[in-house]
């Protein structure tokens, strides 16, 4: 990991705004991570949240506003090795067949010359298994595996860049009590190595004690950046009715009553 001052701004958005079709889904966001900060990313569904980290790794246009990674503006930032992104509930391989350890190499292509992976690389891919805990898992077809399985390889693929920054969306998500506990000590160590994180989450969970902060957004505008809110039962969503996405069916809303 390259050093970086504390304190630094690894991740600026100022004034961005950002439409899904014609659409407004953000309507002009202020959000900084610095060095060294976990900052969670909360909000109820709709609020905005998958969108902002989608516009920081350029999947969705900004129509305006800046965005900066590492001090640069991001249509010049090039040094995507330095940041470790997991998207959003999808299968490792996308439909591909493929190994765990052919996955979580793709992670490692940025730091490579010519996508030849050397010594360094493979012990970088395998460091990674160890880190989620699927090193035993490494010559199996990712189809084979469950849910929390698949998530463990994606956040593997993330981290076998070594990267600086690490973005996460809902990585909580449908994983089992074990995995996300596995989660929640992954990150503790990168944090304590220096990497940065900003994480889009429903629920606070396992990674409660390590968050510095949290940005709520609400309709596609920051209604809080600060200490995490208190939450009803571990949830994060501002006073938003819901159910819980795997909770059994028919199950009553929870209402959490977070700066409602």
């Amino acid at each position: 990991m390259k050093a970086d001052r504390p304190g630094e701004p690894v991740i600026s958005l100022r004034g961005v705004t950002a439409e899904l079709g014609s659409r407004p889904v953000l309507r002009g966001i202020d959000l900084t991570v610095h060095h060294g900060e976990v900052v969670a990313l909360l909000g109820a569904n709709g609020s905005g949240k998958s969108t902002a980290v989608r516009t920081v790794i350029g999947q969705v246009p900004v129509t305006r506003g800046e965005i900066e990674l590492f001090g640069t503006p991001r249509r010049r930032f090039g040094d995507w090795g330095r940041v470790g992104y997991v998207p959003q509930r999808t299968t490792a391989a996308g439909g591909v067949p493929a190994t765990v350890t052919e996955v979580v190499s793709s992670g490692r292509l940025s730091r490579t010359r010519f996508g030849f992976l050397r010594q360094a690389d493979r012990e970088a891919v395998h460091q990674a298994l160890e880190l989620v805990g699927m090193a035993d898992h490494a010559k199996h077809s990712v189809d084979a595996l469950s849910g929390g399985q698949h998530q463990r390889v994606l956040i593997a693929r993330a981290l076998a860049s070594q990267p600086d920054l690490l973005i996460m969306d809902e990585p909580m998500a449908g994983v089992d009590h074990a995995s996300q506990e596995m989660l929640a000590e992954t990150l503790r160590q990168q944090v304590g190595k220096g990497a940065s994180v900003l994480l889009v989450l429903h629920e606070l969970g396992p990674l409660e004690p390590l968050i510095n902060r949290a940005v709520v957004l609400r309709d596609g505008c920051v209604a809080h950046d600060g200490p995490p809110p208190p939450a009803v039962g571990q949830h994060a969503l501002p006073g938003h009715d819901h159910v819980h996405p795997h909770a059994a069916h028919g199950a009553e809303p929870v209402r959490t009553g977070l700066l409602s």
